[in-house]
């Protein structure tokens, strides 16, 4: 039970049996995120970068909806999460990618309703459509600040052959 109240109350990816926390920095981890929070700068704006080129390549892709972003914030893409509007094209597009080597990820398969943890509320399938629905649209592409230009453009290029076919 300690462990998964640390491990954000999962027994197993995506499966939360209770409500918990992210408890999971050790002395170890600490010692090198404090070396490491040096380079935060500098990932941010790689982030930042590979984001705002993901946003051109992909912005004018007919069915695919980037992420938004507010001009009075900057965001720095913890994940670069396209919803595929047509719900049966996410996974085939996930299989295309998978197919040319591009690794992707369907973050939150199952809404927070759904969640075991939260099934004291007696909620059921169906109530918060748009949020079942957005579990079935939602793709995050690769994006981290060791990405270069020419990976980004590379999986740019690979949507838009499957959107094209």
């Amino acid at each position: 039970v300690l462990r998964q109240l640390a491990n954000h109350g999962q027994t197993q990816k995506y499966e939360h049996q209770r409500i918990g926390l992210n408890s999971r920095l050790d002395t170890l981890q600490a010692a090198l995120l404090r070396v490491k929070l040096r380079h935060l700068p500098a990932a941010q704006a790689a982030r930042q970068a590979l984001g705002t080129r993901y946003d051109v390549g992909l912005g004018k892709v007919p069915g695919l909806q980037i992420p938004t972003r507010d001009p009075r914030s900057s965001h720095v893409f913890q994940q670069y999460t396209l919803r595929i509007e047509e719900d049966t094209q996410r996974d085939a597009l996930q299989q295309h990618l998978r197919q040319h080597g591009i690794p992707s990820a369907i973050h939150y398969p199952r809404p927070v309703h759904q969640q075991p943890a939260y099934a004291y509320l007696g909620y059921r399938a169906g109530q918060f459509p748009v949020a079942e629905q957005l579990c079935r649209q939602v793709l995050s592409l690769p994006l981290h600040p060791g990405l270069t230009a020419a990976q980004v453009d590379y999986v740019v290029a690979s949507i838009d052959a499957f959107f094209a076919v």
